[in-house]
């Protein structure tokens, strides 16, 4: 069918020849600094992921903005944009009084480095594929600062030898979620172009603070307690060895299979959109590819799948659409996996479906309050993380729109990502697996099988 690609590791540049030229800090404005130093308060949602995000956004040459007027104008822009949102110059660290993380806003500066690769941007070849040399495109940890003293953001422009550059920026998920994050690049934008901010960020975080008292009005299946030593989180790294395997569905590929959710659909109530399909193709393929020979034992054996839903308009009051941190909470699907082998693949959307349709404004002030009492976080037998449809690479620059942007992707067996594709289908969609090798010889059979 034509829906999936591998590529040889062998094939793709090891090392992208990147040579640091300048570390330095980036300072809020003085007035900004003469400002009463302050704490920011984080949710419940952020104290979980506490973690670095890594985006690098790929340009061409553009004779008029060579990597070094880039350089410059940046450097001009951060400024303006760490005064709006200040919480980028600031540390994270843990009040000991509340047991919690807040960011202490005190003006130590965000980190900036400019480099330079030996290669151009052709050599770098399919920009599509997790080359784990695009992580020498990014700084997340500044040499000449202690590990407790670390920027929460760091940038890295890196100019190629014909005149394209990569912008890779990391930032600690605790800062920004997909959708303020994508806002955040339309703010920079704005500000390079010299004109007022196109959306002024909105960075109470209290907004998604825990009610007094907590009140858990729901299960939450999707959450799992700290103190459990037996579960570990989908967001941990393994040393294990992976298979990389890219799935590309285009649109009409997409189309089909919601025509074939559709047929045997129990349910009006439940919209098959192309996510919801994706996903429920995602979760039957990860969940059987788990099964040996259809062993009765391993059938029987219940799988969840975990994504994000963005809360903003589903909160009574709304959140503004500008909120900064993370708004967004874990919907979750869960089954036998003799149900995804034997049910129609209408009633595994409708499932999937069902679990972002649980997210009221109840349920999500539930989950809010289940971490306030519980400290826990995530945890499911798969976890799809979309950045599909987030819109990085339409941000407008003054040198242009990305030819490419995508996370840098590290081992994560239980995270399946969606990307957008790269100068083609705009609404087709590449999912990345990484799975040990067996695993991934039954994700493609079963992949395969359900979309042909």
């Amino acid at each position: 069918m034509g829906a999936s690609y591998q590529e040889p590791s062998s094939l793709l540049l090891q090392d992208l020849k990147v040579t640091i030229k300048e570390s330095s800090l980036i300072f809020p404005s003085e007035q900004t600094l003469t400002n009463k130093r302050k704490s920011m308060f984080l949710s419940n949602v952020d104290q979980i992921l506490n973690f670095d995000v890594q985006t690098v956004h790929f340009f061409r040459q553009n004779k008029e903005f060579p990597p070094e007027i880039v350089t410059g104008i940046l450097r001009k822009a951060l400024v303006s944009a760490i005064d709006v949102y200040e919480f980028l110059a600031g540390r994270l660290r843990l009040n000991h009084s509340s047991g919690r993380l807040d960011v202490d806003c005190n003006g130590a500066g965000a980190g900036f480095v400019t480099a330079a690769s030996e290669y151009t941007l052709e050599d770098l070849g399919d920009l599509v594929y997790p080359n784990p040399a695009f992580a020498q495109l990014v700084t997340s940890q500044l040499e000449s600062f202690p590990k407790d003293d670390q920027p929460l953001f760091a940038f890295q422009l890196t100019s190629f030898k014909c005149g394209g550059f990569a912008m890779g920026i990391s930032t600690n998920h605790t800062t920004f979620d997909g959708l303020s994050f994508k806002t955040f690049l339309e703010n920079l934008a704005t500000l390079l172009s010299e004109k007022p901010l196109s959306t002024p960020p909105c960075n109470d975080r209290t907004l998604l603070k825990a009610r007094t008292p907590p009140r858990v009005t729901f299960p939450h299946h999707e959450l799992v307690q700290l103190q459990n030593s037996e579960k570990t989180t989908v967001f941990e790294t393994t040393a294990e060895h992976l298979d990389f395997n890219i799935f590309k569905l285009s649109s009409q590929q997409i189309m089909r299979l919601k025509e074939k959710a559709s047929e045997c659909l129990s349910s009006e109530c439940v919209r098959v959109t192309g996510f919801n399909v994706v996903t429920a193709l995602v979760w039957r393929c990860k969940a059987l590819s788990l099964v040996e020979e259809e062993e009765e034992k391993d059938l029987e054996r219940e799988s969840t799948i975990l994504y994000a839903v963005d809360i903003r308009g589903r909160l009574n009051p709304q959140l503004p659409s500008s909120y900064t941190g993370n708004a967004v909470l874990t919907a979750y699907a869960k089954a036998k996996r003799k149900a995804l082998h034997e049910e129609p693949f209408g009633r595994i959307v409708e499932m999937v479906g069902e679990g972002s349709k649980r997210i009221t404004d109840e349920y999500a002030r539930s989950a809010i309050d289940w971490g306030e009492m519980y400290k826990g976080f995530p945890h499911g037998e798969v976890l799809v993380s979309s950045w599909w449809k987030l819109g990085f690479a339409e941000v407008e620059y003054p040198w242009g729109k990305p030819k490419y942007s995508c996370p840098v992707v590290y081992h994560r067996k239980d995270i399946v990502l969606l990307f957008p594709d790269i100068d083609g289908d705009s609404k087709g969609v590449n999912v990345l697996a990484a799975l040990p090798s067996k695993e991934m010889c039954k994700f493609q059979k079963w992949f395969e099988d359900t979309v042909c």
